[in-house]
């Protein structure tokens, strides 16, 4: 969403506050005759939150899968859906408001094959001493949050039973000041980075309540392909998804081994410290992890999406998801 675009673009900044370093690029080896391109776009700039696929290419599982990864970051002004639309990209990662609103708004033929994340890690992030552990414990509360979050977190206090006018709601712009020095209550952001950086500056403990954990059930960088595309290379997207849960069963097992290897490669110059990155790569385990694997899309999970689409006035049809590729895994 553009919300996370900006709330990421904030965080690369802050990290970077605490540890700049030089812009250093990745040289692509020449692709072997016998392997077949697949351009996947991401989400954002190379960080923790993608290292299952930069394993996947470091351990040759996507060549394993006949396949060779064209590796496209996201960034500010990069919108995957757009990638789609266009064929820059075979397959992208995006986000659950914005695919389902190109398909039921801009009619998009888009599939979703697979989730990254079970759960999103949009998240009511507060000081661990004001005692915020519920949504109900926000009245009276002021919270900053982004405007192209109103309506979702709006939508979160009502499940709640929380009235808006109980809850003073300030314009947020991504900057961790209000919230460490305890101008507001508590921020809208993700949990993946932003608990790390407000203890880091204010020394003060964080805590969050996850929007899918109060009534909003969205996964998030859910792998997304053109119905066309996957009618013609449905054998490529199993591949990718198989050779990409591997690289995430490795990341699980050892997330800060990578960590390391990645610091002078994927994730140099974007001002991850290593600290930062252990504290990313450990947090989102959790959210990802499935019994049945990673990119897991049972029923229950889809009908809880499509529920939350429609709280929010998206009525996206169930089909959008296509979780049949992940059995031929």
């Amino acid at each position: 969403m553009k919300s996370m675009m900006s709330r990421r673009a904030f965080t690369r900044t802050a990290l970077a506050g605490l540890a700049a370093a030089p812009y250093g690029g990745l040289i692509r080896p020449a692709r072997a005759a016998d392997l077949t391109e697949v351009s996947f776009q991401s989400i954002w700039i190379n960080d923790p939150e993608f290292s299952g696929y930069y394993i996947a290419m470091q351990e040759g599982y996507y060549a394993e899968e006949g396949l060779e990864i064209n590796y496209l970051p996201g960034g500010p002004d990069v919108i995957p859906q757009a990638s789609l639309l266009t064929g820059k990209a075979d397959i992208a990662l995006t986000s659950t408001i914005e695919c389902a609103e190109a398909i039921v708004s801009k009619g998009a033929k888009f599939k979703v094959v697979g989730a990254q994340f079970q759960k999103s890690p949009d998240s009511i992030i507060s000081l661990e001493e004001t005692g915020i552990k519920t949504v109900q414990d926000l009245v009276g509360k002021t919270v900053a949050c982004p405007p192209l979050n109103a309506g979702p977190f709006e939508v979160l206090l009502e499940l709640n039973g929380v009235a808006k006018s109980d809850v003073t709601i300030v314009p947020y712009t991504f900057d961790p000041t209000p919230l460490a020095a305890g101008q507001v209550d508590a921020v809208i952001d993700f949990m993946t980075s932003l608990p790390f950086i407000v203890e880091q500056t204010s020394g003060k403990k964080t805590s969050f309540i996850l929007f899918s954990d109060a009534g909003m059930a969205f996964g998030q960088d859910l792998v997304t392909v053109n119905e066309d595309y996957l009618a013609e290379n449905r054998e490529k997207v199993v591949g990718f998804l198989r050779a990409s849960r591997k690289g995430w069963q490795d990341e699980f097992a050892d997330p800060e081994k990578y960590g390391k290897m990645f610091e002078e490669t994927w994730y140099k110059g974007n001002g991850y410290t290593p600290e930062a990155t252990k504290f990313h790569a450990n947090i989102q385990i959790p959210l990802m992890d499935h019994p049945s694997g990673v990119f897991s899309m049972d029923d229950a999970w889809i009908d809880a999406s499509i529920a939350s689409l429609a709280k929010i006035g998206i009525e996206a049809p169930r089909d959008m998801f296509d979780p049949s590729l992940l059995d031929e895994i």
